[in-house]
């Protein structure tokens, strides 16, 4: 197999799973410090779908990390397909609760003008943690299409 700039066991990867659950965790962070969440059902599916992608991209840093200092490559074809799975239905979940949460954000301070009824709503954090979804879900695309033309250079 080719070294693919952002493949696991490399710099780049290990730079880009550091990416993602760095970005995956400020995401919840900020949504869960946003009063009333809870009552939203993206909202909710947001934390969820970050906390799963921050669980996938710590472990994957780990093994990144382990690689890295033991000199091992990670180049297998059967683990790279598992990474290549991995990284499509994070990405697709992550994209599903980013464009969800940002529907009804837009729903809240555009449509329905509930931001400006309601100060404590906390909209500007939704909308920050929003925003920090949709970057998680970038470096995710990234990573998911590195793996994936890794894969086809078997």
């Amino acid at each position: 197999m080719k070294v693919v700039v952002g493949s696991p066991g490399t710099v780049g990867g290990l730079l880009l799973r550091t990416g993602q659950c760095l970005f995956a965790a400020s995401s919840i962070a900020f949504m869960v410090s946003a009063s009333g969440f809870s009552s939203y059902t993206a909202f909710c599916y947001l934390v969820a779908s970050m906390g799963l992608q921050t669980l996938w991209s710590l472990g994957l840093g780990c093994l990144d990390s382990y690689a890295l200092r033991m000199k091992r490559n990670l180049h297998n074809p059967v683990l790279v397909s598992l990474f290549v799975v991995g990284d499509w239905v994070t990405a697709t979940l992550s994209l599903a609760a980013a464009c969800s949460s940002a529907g009804v954000t837009l729903l809240f301070s555009k449509d329905v003008g509930f931001c400006s009824l309601y100060p404590l709503l906390s909209c500007r954090k939704y909308e920050i943690s929003i925003a920090l979804a949709f970057i998680t879900w970038l470096l995710i695309a990234v990573s998911s299409l590195f793996m994936f033309w890794l894969l086809a250079s078997v």
